[in-house]
């Protein structure tokens, strides 16, 4: 078993294992001992769950680490959780091999009513089957190889996002249809036949002998699960019967990824549902008859915690013994506690499941073509080799001949144009040979076998339409799309089914590119240097991209891409280029018409990886308005030229009535300058008459005025010598007064 190896408990060396508390130690102590205690445990539970995630995830083959009596208790769990899961898919099974033999028209001998009777199968399922192919697989697989795209989740403002993932799908459309061996190919045949049987798986997972990721076809009767399985995802056991040579077996045995020292004996004959219907042939014992080798993805308890752990594992169906068990898990999937212990594993998943018809009853085997139009194939098949026999009854006619007649009695053989002989009478024969009574053909049932095949059709979408013939001459086209359009309801919505699960798909092995992804080979496919490689590391970073298919669901037909194209185009002729880039217009155009290299036809989309910007043609109406302005301005010009013309010369004329009137007058004016002249002169003269007047008058009346001042000057002196004389007189009078009267009081005094 896995298990890790016991640990001694950690502690003092001579501390018995109930610590200071049984020392007598403080409490303080005692809880700081406990609480060191107690993360030792921690740190020990994880280090243990560690060593067990170590050893099951890093080994090849948990087996070896397993004892032979724990390996045989799991080898019968197994076994019998396998054959469980057989018994509950039988019934169909049976049906799936029955309905593979209409669409294979593989040709059986009867013996009913008479030996090697009309044993004809109508090609109703192999019909619907092809049909069905044909349109899906170009649809989902598209000429140009465009098959996956990124799909980017929150804002985008720079484009990083966009361009990061164009190279996502770049590289895993390179991946598919290059790396992936056989991957176009199988979903070729996953095609054809999951519209027979009604469901197909791939495996997808990484392969260390040949170093690259792997998506393979598993057949569904090599696929078993219980029937009432919902969901694969949540399946709890799922079986893929391996057949593997001897020799295989062997080189497993020494690259040690099966047990060395198991013995297998010798290989038994392979039995099976589809042998035993007739479809596949025996194969006689020899050293290439395979081994029937049971892959099961189960899950064990290998720890013995409790709890089962998902796992791998390999046992030979005839001996029942295990070849190998591995980890179906990854340490980022396992959910542990907070003790460090597993709460919960996220397997992983490796098979996907391709879905044709969900099954009615709610159980995990879908419907095919086969289950739904088998028992209508049967039914065809059986009027039509009725009204086969009922003609090869009534063309070859049997009877009764009677003893009387003389000829010799057997098998009488006849040619064309061959008469005999006989030894007896017209009458005799007739009388002597009775026809058995037989019928021709039922015209009822011929109605019958009529509605039967139109019934059949319209269930399968097969409608003459649909399989290229064309309508009447008087159907109008919109009628045809449209039934077109209704008859194709079915395949759409079984196209989405596939749709989804090529989307599964893709993210496993987009899951797969984050793990295991060759940067030489990523940037050697992409044209970039390392330089710009180192910018995006994180190209597979699962949390931020999502991948899906590129195929159109709804797009079944080249039919309806080009004429959503040619819509597309006429919206953006009717809008114009501002509402609709050309460029983006135009890739969308090409990509429809699966142009092989269309990055060449668009600009900038070669040297850049985005288109440049094209310049929309101009439109008509606006270049007949141009055309009409541009001669209306020629028109204009020519009229303005006129018309400067006339102003140049009514110029010219004005000028020269202008100059003449000019001259006559300069010349008045000069007549008129010398009349001044002579005026002023005269009047010059006369001012200096004038003059000569005034200055006469001035002197005369200088001289009055001098004469007038002189006569005032004189009376003004002699009035002032009057004055002074007066005032004389005055002082002399106050003077002999003032002494008179100063006599008096010296006078007064005395006495």
């Amino acid at each position: 078993m896995v298990n890790a190896p016991p640990q001694q408990p950690q502690g003092q060396p001579g501390m018995p294992m109930g610590g200071p508390q049984q020392m007598g130690q403080p409490p303080q102590m005692q809880a700081q001992f406990a609480q060191q205690q107690q993360e030792q445990q921690e740190e020990q539970a994880q280090d243990e769950a560690e060593n067990q995630f170590d050893i099951a995830l890093q080994s090849v083959n948990l087996a070896e680490k397993i004892d032979d009596d724990k390996l045989r208790e799991i080898a019968e769990e197994c076994f019998k959780g396998y054959e469980d899961d057989e018994t509950s898919r039988k019934m169909w099974i049976m049906a799936t091999a029955e309905w593979l033999k209409l669409a294979g028209q593989v040709t059986e001998k009867k013996t009913y009513p008479w030996p090697d009777a009309s044993n004809i199968k109508f090609p109703l399922i192999s019909t619907a089957a092809m049909q069905f192919s044909a349109r899906a697989y170009p649809s989902l697989v598209p000429a140009d190889g465009n098959i996956v795209q990124a799909q980017i989740w929150g804002n985008d403002p720079d484009g990083s996002k966009t361009d990061t993932g164009n190279r996502i799908g770049k590289y895993m459309s390179w991946q598919l249809m290059q790396d992936l061996d056989y991957w176009e190919e199988d979903m070729d045949k996953l095609l054809l036949q999951i519209s027979v049987v009604g469901m197909m798986h791939k495996k997808t997972y990484y392969c260390k002998v040949t170093d690259k990721i792997q998506s393979t076809l598993v057949y569904p009767e090599n696929f078993v699960v219980d029937y009432w399985t919902t969901c694969l995802e949540d399946c709890e056991r799922i079986s893929e019967i391996l057949w593997m040579s001897k020799n295989k077996v062997e080189e497993k045995k020494r690259s040690g990824e099966y047990l060395k020292d198991v013995e297998l004996g010798d290989p038994q004959t392979p039995e099976s549902s589809m042998l035993d219907q007739g479809l596949k042939p025996k194969r006689t014992l020899d050293w290439t008859t395979p081994y029937k080798i049971i892959e099961q993805h189960t899950w064990l308890d290998l720890n013995e915690d409790g709890l089962r752990e998902p796992y791998i594992v390999t046992f030979d169906h005839g001996s029942k013994k295990i070849l190998r068990i591995s980890a179906r898990y990854t340490k980022d999937g396992v959910k542990l506690n907070e003790k460090q212990k597993p709460i919960s594993y996220e397997p992983v998943h490796y098979y996907t499941k391709f879905g044709f018809i969900p099954n009615p009853d709610g159980s995990y085997y879908d419907y095919g073509f086969g289950h739904l139009l088998g028992p209508i194939n049967e039914g065809i098949n059986t009027i039509l080799n009725q009204m086969i026999d009922a003609g090869t009854l009534s063309n070859m006619q049997v009877g009764f001949i009677g003893k009387g007649l003389r000829m010799k009695m057997g098998t009488s053989a006849f040619q064309p144009g061959e008469w005999k002989a006989v030894n007896a009478t017209g009458d005799d024969l007739r009388k002597q040979i009775v026809p058995l009574p037989t019928k021709e053909p039922s015209n009822v049932l011929f109605q019958l076998l009529g509605m039967l095949v139109t019934s059949g059709k319209e269930l399968a979408s097969v409608a003459e339409i649909f399989t290229g013939k064309m309508p009447g001459q008087n159907t109008p086209a919109t009628t045809t799309m449209a039934t077109i359009e209704q008859g194709m309801k079915v395949f759409t919505a079984i196209y989405k089914r596939v749709y989804r699960s090529l989307a599964k798909e893709y993210k496993k092995i987009f899951k797969l590119n984050s793990y295991y992804l060759d940067k030489d080979t990523y940037i050697a496919i992409l044209g970039q240097d390392q330089a710009q490689a180192a910018l995006n590391p994180g190209d597979f970073d699962q949390d931020v991209y999502d991948v899906c298919p590129t195929a159109d669901p709804t797009a079944t037909t080249q039919t309806e891409k080009l004429m959503k194209a040619q819509a597309l185009m006429e919206l953006m002729q009717a809008f114009g280029p501002t509402a609709m880039p050309m460029e983006k217009v135009l890739i969308r155009v090409l990509q429809a018409q699966e142009q092989p290299n269309w990055q060449e036809l668009v600009p900038g989309m070669q040297q850049t990886g985005q288109p440049q910007p094209i310049q929309p043609p101009p439109d008509p109406k606006i270049m007949a308005i141009q055309a009409k302005a541009k001669a209306e301005q020629a028109k204009m010009l020519m009229q303005q030229q006129q018309a400067q013309q006339e102003m140049q010369n009514d110029q010219q004329s004005h000028q020269e009535e202008l100059q003449f009137k000019q001259a006559e007058h300069q010349m008045d004016m000069q007549m008129k300058q010398q009349e001044m002249q002579v005026n002023a002169q005269v009047a010059h003269a006369d001012m200096q008459v004038q003059m000569a007047k005034a200055q006469q008058q001035a002197v005369q009346n200088q001289q009055v005025h001098q004469q007038t001042l002189q006569q005032n000057d004189q009376a003004h002196q002699a009035t002032m010598e009057q004055t002074k004389e007066a005032a004389k007189t005055k002082n002399e009078v106050l003077k002999s007064t003032a002494q008179q009267k100063k006599t008096s009081s010296s006078g007064n005094k005395t006495k």
